[in-house]
């Protein structure tokens, strides 16, 4: 069997991703980009129409990754606080491999970007906490427990909590990786989370 290459649309967006990653803090120019896939800028722009679209292809390549398997979390694990642990382990985990893609995830590659995409990276932290807000309402329904401070501010903690270590991952230049200490911070958290009916 031999290994297909990627399209040029996929290289394209790996190379982005790849920059964003070992480029900390940097603007990425086209030209920067062009040179990296190997092709003139005009061939980006067969492939996106502009920078923009080519932003909007990882973030789409972001929401397809997490929402899926959050999705087949929910319907694999019944369990509510296993659940919410998983959920928050798949984003860390895919920061943590996906480095690039945190400077997308905290903004930083935007600066300078058009509006739109600081507003779908702000839905997609909208769709998790929403995901997280049903989760823990189906916990007193199924469980038994309930949030030990409300379910809108458990849910919008939970959230703040992946931000927090995904910024860091993006201030430390990537050092300090989002998983580094999750479990240890998972059981204090898991233990005071809920609390039974």
């Amino acid at each position: 069997m031999t290994n297909k290459k990627p399209d040029r649309r996929t290289q394209i967006l790996q190379a982005l991703a790849a920059m964003l990653e070992s480029s900390p803090g940097a603007r990425i120019t086209t030209a920067a980009l062009a040179k990296q896939v190997g092709v003139s800028e005009a061939a980006l722009y067969r492939h996106f129409p502009s920078k923009a679209k080519m932003f909007e292809g990882l973030i789409e390549f972001i929401e397809e990754s997490l929402f899926s398997r959050i999705t087949r979390i929910i319907q694999e694990e019944s369990d509510v606080v296993k659940r919410t642990e998983m959920i928050l382990t798949l984003v860390l985990g895919f920061s943590d491999h996906n480095p690039g893609m945190c400077r997308l995830l905290t903004g930083d590659a935007l600066a300078g970007e058009t509006e739109r995409l600081r507003v779908r990276i702000a839905q997609l932290f909208d769709r998790i906490e929403t995901q997280l807000k049903q989760i823990i309402r189906e916990a007193d329904l199924k469980q038994g427990l309930r949030p030990t401070m409300g379910v809108a501010p458990c849910a919008n903690f939970l959230v703040s909590l992946l931000e927090g270590k995904i910024r860091q991952y993006v201030r430390s230049e990537f050092k300090s990786k989002p998983l580094s200490m999750w479990k240890d911070q998972w059981n204090v958290l898991a233990q005071n989370l809920m609390v039974s009916r």
